[in-house]
């Protein structure tokens, strides 16, 4: 019996094939060889082009797990180093389908979402087919200009953005906004070889005061979005890793420059039921110098503070840790005092000759000074024969003054 449980126990645990082996490229891959292997693979095995297949479904998750590990370079980094016993498996981010959800399981992620938690959701694998096969509507965008429109859920507006090589040197801007703060995703394809367009990059709208935005900056240099989503399982376990881990999320985009010509981006309605409110503008940033030197500068003071709070977070362990043992000290050492205090008023109140619960001994006539005298005291202090002597002088001497008052009015009766 104990040895069919253990057979039992070590069979039900996961088998976790190396994310290189399964996205089928090598060590020394770059960046962009790997999101390639995995847009083929996550199309090729997606449930909506599976759905009598449930191994397609196994092996879907598989690829995005693989992906979610050498796509983050510090997961990479760590794997690479130890393996999967580096990376905690319960805090990594997971993307899931709407599409293939079901009415109950979207409610609960909507709900979800609704309540603040980040929850990835992939792209509908009917929209990346209809792209790579060039099959879908691509309507024009001109620089400097912007559309407004409403995109179902689960689908995509597509538009063109040609641009000259004079705004390709000065960089372009492409951002979505929704004033009824709905969910989208704004996405960008390169021109594929068999005529059709491949996912090159996405963002994911994000809550910016009371809109929701989303946007794409060709600058020339190095910039960052923020992936709020990163780690968003670990931080809900460890309330204060929030603010450590806050700007981790900070990634670098992998295009950072387009050249002349036209370029597709599309709106992706990302809403669990409705449909996705959106205004699109792209925008030449050759008379925003200004705010692109902003924006580099401060991108760089982040990156800089975040490599701070790096290094003050382990002083702050450190500081917790040493926090929490003087706090236990404190309550110890209060405690010893509040002991030692007491016991010393015990010994202060035995000092008494008064007994609990027994007559008095002696002494018990002198807590009240009115009641202290004794009646033989009380009859003595009350006659005038005991005061001292000079009481009485007083009196005989008024009487004597009486009597010759008397003698001295009769002799004026007689005169």
């Amino acid at each position: 019996m104990g040895s069919g449980s253990k057979l039992e126990g070590t069979s039900a645990l996961p088998l976790r094939r190396d994310p290189y082996e399964v996205l089928c490229v090598s060590r020394d891959s770059s960046d962009q060889e790997i999101k390639t292997a995995y847009r083929k693979l996550a199309l090729k095995y997606h449930p909506d082009k599976n759905t009598n297949n449930p191994e397609a479904a196994e092996q879907f998750k598989e690829v995005a797990f693989s992906y979610s590990i050498l796509s983050d370079p510090e997961k990479r980094r760590q794997y690479d180093n130890a393996g999967f016993e580096a990376i905690d498996a319960e805090g990594m981010d997971m993307e899931i389908d709407l599409s293939n959800l079901g009415t109950v399981n979207t409610m609960f992620a909507a709900l979800f979402s609704k309540l603040g938690v980040p929850i990835k959701t992939t792209i509908s694998a009917s929209v990346l087919e209809e792209a790579l096969n060039g099959t879908v509507t691509v309507r024009p965008l001109p620089i400097g200009t912007s559309v407004s429109g409403k995109v179902e859920k689960q689908c995509a507006h597509f538009f063109g953005v040609t641009i000259s090589e004079q705004q390709a040197e000065a960089g372009i801007v492409v951002r979505v906004t929704s004033t009824a703060q709905s969910k989208f995703k704004l996405l960008y394809f390169e021109q594929d070889a068999n005529a059709g367009y491949g996912l090159a990059l996405q963002e994911d709208s994000e809550k910016t005061g009371k809109i929701t935005s989303a946007g794409m900056y060709f600058l020339h240099f190095q910039v960052y979005r923020m992936d709020s989503t990163l780690n968003a399982l670990a931080m809900a376990k460890d309330p204060e890793a929030a603010f450590f881990k806050r700007l981790e999320g900070l990634q670098p985009c992998e295009v950072s420059e387009l050249k002349p010509g036209t370029h597709i981006f599309a709106v992706y309605g990302d809403n669990f039921f409705k449909t996705a409110t959106y205004t699109i503008e792209a925008l030449c940033v050759g008379s925003y110098e200004d705010i692109t030197h902003k924006l580099r500068d401060i991108e760089a003071q982040i990156l800089r503070k975040r490599n701070e709070l790096r290094q003050f977070e382990t002083e702050y362990r450190k500081a917790l840790a040493r926090f929490q043992e003087v706090t236990n000290r404190y309550t110890q050492e209060k405690q010893s005092v509040d002991e030692l205090l007491k016991q010393r008023d015990s010994i202060h109140s035995s000092f008494t000759v008064t007994k609990t619960g027994n007559n008095a001994v002696g002494g018990s006539n002198i807590s009240n000074g009115s009641s202290s005298k004794t009646p033989d005291e009380d009859s003595r202090a009350g006659s005038p024969k005991e005061d001292g002597g000079s009481d009485g002088k007083d009196k005989s001497a008024k009487k004597k003054w009486f009597n010759l008052n008397l003698k001295g009015s009769a002799s004026d009766k007689k005169l």
